[in-house]
């Protein structure tokens, strides 16, 4: 069970923060696991995003719009990053 909206969301993040260059990039993309597995990503128990914790993981590029796609983000900790 996923939400596209929310994949969508994530994958573009993704991408557009140059996902694999990151230091810890384990599980995102993969087609056969739940977005709320791919590291740093935490979901409610309605598999909604509440929490992306990417501080000092080689993160760089431009934030993506489509994060504003992830309607029940508490906390984006992009911290430590360029």
């Amino acid at each position: 069970h996923y939400c596209p909206v929310q994949r969508m969301a994530l994958t573009d993040f993704y991408e557009k923060a140059k996902g694999g260059e990151w230091t810890e990039n384990s599980n995102w993309l993969d087609d056969y696991l739940d977005y709320c597995k791919w590291w740093g990503v935490t979901c409610n128990e309605r598999k909604n995003v509440i929490n992306l914790t990417l501080a000092n993981n080689g993160l760089s590029g431009k934030l993506s719009e489509r994060i504003s796609y992830l309607k029940e983000l508490k906390s984006l900790d992009l911290s430590a990053n360029d």
